[in-house]
Formats: structure tokens, sequence, C-alpha cells
């Protein structure tokens, strides 16, 4: 059903991110303001914006989904998604902010002196980049298609269209206006709505968040089915039809029986007390086992302990949050902009994973269309009733596209700035702001490509594989790297196409290869707890075996790193 006051928010969000773009247009002119807006960035801005662009489609809408159907296991991820700020304040944002770098490529040559290093650097900067993108774009298609009905690839192109005018506008300057207001407009965004539906919830004496047995419907409810689904029927149930059933045209009363049926084109009604029907390879849990964590199988526990050391880890690797850091005026100013950062994120976090329980008892047709990523777009419409139901769900569908659209913004920024530096070459000040406008046109148009080819994705679980490329990558380069005299380039790019490229391969076959079972599956899922150790003990390795590679003047590079601003004047 459209939502009129969700299309009106959808488009508010959209007019005042065009708008305070180009107000950051205006201030934008020299290629400093455009890659790290003149390191002039306070504290408190800057972590307004590092939260509003960290803030993805993962958080506010896989969060949610992700712990609707796999329960408490799932919390790891708003953990990891905020704890990582922990090691980042620890090991890497201060002396990242001393080194004097733009993007990482200039930092991994600025540290090992390897033009060779920055180009391996700039491929997995670009890589990263990419494939965080894709879960934005389907976020905002399937945003846009839940409240207004449109087809999938106008809410993916349209933020791929805004996002990308935006930055090759105005660059680091206009974007981070930009995504300072977005992180409060998704704070109000997720907290109010959330408030007025356990309200609801607290009222409603039949809800129950832990039903013993499948889900079921509480009430009679009309389910659309838009793109056809097989579905597991588990017992016999007599719905109205009015679409398609195993790929026959039906109207009017039809009996499932137990098995895997094909679902529509079409609108298909179930009684109350039935069943729900689950999308055929959907894994989800049921009863008590949704509450409880999940410690046995011999594979559950490698897989909890590599999704905690991805997300902890690969925070510190993600291109798009790295080079914010850049933007502060020391590394002192680094430093608070992390413990900011910590808090803001930490407040956001308290509220998904309920919008994923409420989910299991009022929306749960989403496990038959395995459309479980829109649960906090579809819970207001489920819950209230009257004015309430198009207005919170307005702001709900707000804060999604908001979302979708600061964080699409500093990844675009991270690798629009690789390519303008490193593939095409702009790294002085004549006609790089130019060339910078060109990369962003392409940096944009890849991934979105991708997401109208790979709809239907978890958008956590994708933002969660590009965690771990990160984390199995940059994360062991910039630790070393600050904190080891000993790292060669021969080392770096050692472990960079070792580790990186392992958890890389591990990414595309999770995405796109053939479905795997038992131990082959967890390593592949979750990648980070082998590919992570494997990048540190051979960048290590090798750096051993490599020691007069060591830079001759990597005494000053340490001591720039690592002294005080006040100290260097």
């Amino acid at each position: 059903m459209v939502n009129p006051t969700g299309l009106v928010a959808v488009v508010a969000v959209t007019l005042a991110t065009i708008s305070l773009g180009l107000y950051g247009v205006r201030l934008a002119r020299t290629t400093s303001d455009f890659l790290v807006a003149s390191r002039a960035v306070s504290p408190t801005w800057n972590a307004a914006a590092i939260s509003g662009e960290y803030l993805s489609a993962a958080s506010f809408l896989g969060i949610a989904g992700l712990v609707m159907k796999n329960g408490l296991d799932m919390l790891w991820y708003p953990v990891g998604f905020a704890a990582g700020y922990l090691a980042l304040l620890l090991f890497v944002a201060a002396p990242l902010r001393r080194s004097g770098a733009y993007t990482l490529p200039d930092f991994a040559e600025a540290r090992l002196r390897s033009p060779r290093l920055r180009s391996l650097t700039t491929a997995f900067v670009v890589f990263i980049g990419w494939f965080y993108l894709v879960p934005q774009l389907q976020g905002a298609g399937l945003t846009l298609g839940t409240v207004t009905g449109a087809p999938y690839w106008v809410g993916a192109v349209g933020v791929a269209i805004v996002v990308t005018a935006n930055v090759a506008g105005g660059g680091m300057r206009s974007i981070t206006f930009v995504q300072a207001f977005q992180y409060w407009l998704k704070l109000t965004a997720i907290v109010f709505p959330v408030i007025v539906l356990l309200m609801a919830w607290q009222h409603d004496q039949r809800a129950d968040l832990a039903p013993p047995g499948a889900p079921t419907f509480r009430v009679a409810t009309d389910v659309e089915v838009r793109t056809p689904v097989n579905v597991q029927v588990t017992d016999p149930v007599s719905v109205r039809m009015d679409g398609s059933i195993d790929d026959r045209d039906q109207a009017g009363a039809v009996l499932l029986n137990p098995g895997e049926h094909k679902i529509g084109p079409g609108t298909i009604t179930f009684p109350a007390g039935a069943d729900v029907p689950h999308l055929v390879g959907l894994a989800t849990r049921q009863g008590d086992s949704w509450l409880l964590p999940s410690t046995t199988g011999e594979t559950a526990l490698f897989g909890v302990y590599s999704l905690i050391l991805a997300t902890f880890l690969g925070t510190m690797g993600l291109p798009h949050v790295l080079v914010r850091f850049y933007t502060n005026p020391d590394g002192a100013a680094a430093r608070r902009t992390t413990l900011v950062v910590l808090a803001l994120l930490g407040g956001f976090y308290l509220f998904p994973a309920i919008y994923g329980a409420l989910g299991r008892i009022y929306t749960p047709e989403l496990f038959m269309t395995g459309n479980t990523d829109a649960v906090i777009l579809v819970l207001p419409g489920a819950m209230l009733g009257g004015v309430a139901a198009p207005l919170v769900g307005g702001l709900v569908a707000a804060g999604a596209f908001a979302a979708f659209l600061s964080t699409a913004s500093g990844l675009l920024v991270s690798v629009s700035g690789v390519l303008a530096t490193d593939v095409f070459g702009a790294r002085g000040p004549a006609g790089s702001v130019t060339v910078f406008r060109w990369a962003a046109v392409l940096a944009g148009a890849v991934p979105t490509v991708l997401a109208l080819q790979l709809h239907g994705l978890d958008v956590s679980q994708v933002v969660g594989l590009a965690f771990a490329v990160a984390a199995s990558s940059f994360c062991p380069l910039l630790v070393l790297g600050i904190w080891w005299r000993g790292l060669t380039d021969v080392g770096a790019a050692a472990g960079l196409l070792v580790g990186g490229g392992a958890a890389a391969v591990a990414v595309l076959l999770a995405v796109a290869g053939p479905p795997f079972t038992g131990w082959p599956a967890a390593l592949v899922a979750q990648p980070a707890a082998w590919t992570v150790p494997l990048a540190f003990a051979v960048m290590v390795t090798v750096s051993m075996l490599t020691r007069r590679r060591v830079p001759a003047d990597v005494g000053a590079t340490m001591l720039r790193l690592h002294a005080p601003e006040s100290l260097r004047h």
C-alpha cells in the first residue's frame, strides 16, 4: 500500500540533502576542500558526520531484519559496529591524522616508500568501497518500493544520482554538512517511532515475543507478493488467492497442502492462527531458541567469533571512515572525535533490535517473502491505526533514506579520491578538481550496475562481508605500519594479497558462488577468523625476511606519527 506521507518524507530528505550539498559547494574551492575539507572540521561536527555516514542501510534496516530472523546472535552486529571505534581510538585515529596523508594509498606510500604498494592499496579501497555501496543502493530500492510501490531500480538509481551530484559538486566539504544533519535525522527517526510502537505493544496483551513453534498470523492477513517466491508450507491451510499459485491463476479459496509451493504475483489471504510459510532457503530460528545464543553445532561458535572479529577490526579498515580523520585539525581532535562517535553510535544501536523483536509478532508475513529487511518500514502500518500509522511510517522512511544517502556519500568520496589521485593521476592542483568530479561519476556508476544485478541480498550480511575484507587488509597494514618499525613494503603487499585476497574470494563465493555446507560454508560465510590472523602472520613473516627493505627514514616517519603536533613546530 502506498504511503503518501512516506513519499513526502523521502522527497523532503532528498531535497534537504541537495540543498545542504549546494551550500557546501559554495565553500569548496581547492583540492584540499574536496578531499579532506581543508582539515578544519571540529571534533563535535566531525563526530556527527562520521556517525551519519557510518549508520548505513545495515544499521538502519539490516540489523532489525537479521534479529527478526535469527534472534539474539545478531546483536553482535551492533556491538561490533560500535565497539570497532574503540580499536580505532586506541590504535589508529591520532597517528593517522598526523601522517599528513589525504587517502589510505597516500599513507601506504608515505610510510613504506613504495608506489607499487600504493597501487595495490588503491585496488582494495575501490573494491571495499564499491562492495559497501551496493547494499546502500539496495536499501534505497527496498525503501522506495515499500513506501510507494515503485520498482526496485527507481530507488537505487535515484540515490546514486543524488549522491554522485553532491560529491561531484562539493566533495568532502559538501557532504560534511549533509552527514551531520542526517545523523540527527536518523536518530530521531528510529527513537521516536520505537517509543510509539512499544506503547502500542504494551497495550496488546496477546503479543508474545517468543511464541512456541513457528510464527503465526495473529489476525487474517493479506500478503501482497510482487515477485514470485517459492515457500515451504508445514501444515495444510485454506487461503484466498487473487493471483498465481504453482503457475496457475487462482481466484477464491485454495487449499495449500504441506510442501513447496510457488506463490505470486498476486495477493494471498491467510486466516488468523495459520503458520507463516517460510521462503525456501530462508534460515530462521523459532520459539525459545530465538532468544538464546548459538552454542551448539560444530560451526556455531566459529561464526560468532568470526563476526565479532570482522566488525571490531573491520571498522579501522573502512576507507570512508578513515578519510574522515584526515579532516581533523590535529591528532588530539581526532581522538576527541572518536570518543564522541562512540557515544553517538552507542545511543543509536540500542533501538534496531527492538524493531526485529516486534516484527516477529506483527509482520510475520515477511518470512514468506524473505523481505525481512523491510521490517522497520512496515511495522508502523501493522501496529498503529488512524493518522499515526502514516505519520510514524513517513518518519521511519525519511530516516532510512537518510541512511543510504549519508553512507553512500562517504563511500563515494573515498573511492572518488583514490580514483582521481591514483588511477587518473591528478595529484597536483591543476585540473584535479575536474578529475575528481569525473572520478565521482565513475565511482557511482559501477556499484549502481551491481546493485541492479544483485537484488535480494541481506544488507547487513553484505556489509559484514565488506568488514571482513577491511579487517583482513587495511587493519593489519595500519596497525603494523603505525606501531612496528620493521614493516616492509614487500611484507605489507604480501599480507594484503594473501589475507585481503582470501577474504575477497570468500566474499565473492558467499555472494555469487555455489552453495556450501558444514565447515566450508562457515569459512566462506564468516572468513575473518582465519583471514585476519593470516594477513598479520604473512605481513610479519615476509617483513622479517626482507628486513633490508625497511625505509631508511623510518625513524623520522614514526616520530611524525606519534609525536604531538606541538613538539613538531
